[in-house]
């Protein structure tokens, strides 16, 4: 995997999590909401999956929010990654 797919990767991952902790929801209750695995969830929010457009929108429907709004602060959290 190139450096740059790394980086976006991890942020999302950064983005997902930042949301669920600020729910107060554990990943397997976000698993539950998204319905996805909660090992799925454990693999976003640490950068190694590449969710696919569907499972983008069921994160994002799972943290109560739209994939754009998930996404709105990605390019930031990509700058922040050295």
């Amino acid at each position: 995997m190139n450096g740059a797919k790394k980086k976006i990767l991890v942020a999302l991952g950064q983005l997902v999590k930042q949301r669920r902790v600020a729910l107060k929801i554990s990943q397997e209750e976000l698993g539950l909401r998204a319905n996805l695995d909660r090992t799925y969830i454990s693999g976003v929010e640490r950068g190694l999956r590449n969710p696919s457009l569907t499972a983008l929108t069921s994160l994002a429907s799972g943290l109560g929010i739209t994939v754009a709004n998930l996404l709105d602060n990605l390019e930031i959290e990509v700058e922040k990654i050295e």
